[in-house]
């Protein structure tokens, strides 16, 4: 049986910022209250890559974050991540899943209602949905969805969804109301002053820390 889906994503990212490293950035994010950590890197050696995840990997089994690796199932499998993310070009989720066992964490990436569907046929554990808001984090986003088509997904595709794309605190609150699980950012944090700020802002704002009991 899967672990439960975390709520806040965190995909690390060195293109769109070089000032921290994805392990530094993986610290941080944790720090601040990120419930999965998301592995992203286009570039680089197999043997490179999963160096990154492999310390990647005990940042958050340390934080307790999950550790979710996109695109690359090789990589996955050779830091024993907890999970890996799919886009609609990458290696078959029902594939992935005969590799990787019932145990892993496994996510589609969608852009339409129809992609989502098909994500849930091929047996995804959760939806990345988006982009639900206009970004500049990835070269190849779509348009975005807007708050009424990520709502449509969420009433018709019964695995936890989790909005990307353009999410930040002034509209972060809109995207939960709507329906989503939860929340993947990049820029939100990665590209911040402080991601470990960053990360607690978000995260405080959309499912605070309860008040620790007192006792007299």
């Amino acid at each position: 049986m899967i672990q439960e889906i975390g709520r806040f994503h965190v995909l690390t990212d060195t293109v769109l910022q070089s000032r921290f490293s994805h392990v530094e950035l993986a610290e941080m994010a944790i720090a601040g209250g990120a419930h999965v950590i998301q592995f992203r890197q286009k570039q680089g050696s197999t043997r490179e890559l999963t160096a990154i995840a492999k310390k990647m990997k005990r940042v958050c089994a340390d934080g307790g974050a999950a550790f979710i690796v996109n695109d690359r199932i090789d990589v996955a499998m050779a830091a024993r991540a907890d999970g890996v993310h799919l886009g609609q070009d990458d290696f078959p989720i029902s594939f992935a899943r005969k590799l990787l066992g019932k145990d892993t964490i496994i996510g589609g990436s969608a852009a339409t209602l129809e992609e989502a569907r098909k994500c849930l046929s091929e047996g995804a554990d959760y939806v990345g949905f988006g982009p639900v808001f206009p970004t500049g984090s990835k070269d190849d986003a779509g348009p975005a969805s807007g708050i009424e088509t990520l709502k449509k997904v969420v009433e018709a595709v019964p695995v936890p969804i989790i909005a990307i794309g353009g999410i930040g605190l002034e509209n972060a609150p809109a995207v939960v109301k709507a329906g989503a699980h939860g929340i993947a950012v990049i820029s939100a944090v990665c590209c911040q002053k402080d991601p470990r700020k960053a990360a607690q802002a978000l995260r405080e704002l959309l499912w605070p820390t309860p008040p620790k009991e007192t006792h007299a």
